[in-house]
């Protein structure tokens, strides 16, 4: 009966999120920049960035989102919390959330 339940199983069957645990998904938790901007990557099909100029101090090539974060700046969604840092682990408020899927859809 959740509101988000239909969206929740989209999402896992995409391959676009995975749950907080093997048996939860933990909808009240909070998202952090770089899960906002993977999940947004694999909804495209998990588009591969066309350079791999990589200009974060913060994210490596060895993390899950490396890829995911190199396209959503070459494709305009997001730039960094400044010039040299992305900030992955920033947590993601609502409106980041909506500007990141204005950015995508636009």
């Amino acid at each position: 009966g959740d509101y988000f339940y239909k969206a929740v199983l989209w999402a896992v069957e995409n391959k676009i999120t995975s749950g907080a645990t093997a048996t939860t998904f933990n909808p009240t938790g909070s998202c952090k920049r770089a899960q906002v901007v993977t999940f947004l990557w694999r909804a495209q099909n998990s588009t591969k960035p066309t350079g791999s100029k990589n200009p974060f101090a913060d994210v490596k090539e060895s993390d899950y989102f490396f890829e995911a974060v190199l396209w959503a700046v070459e494709n305009k969604i997001t730039s960094g919390v400044d010039d040299t840092h992305f900030g992955p682990s920033v947590i993601c408020k609502r409106a980041q959330v909506v500007t990141f899927l204005y950015s995508a859809m636009t």
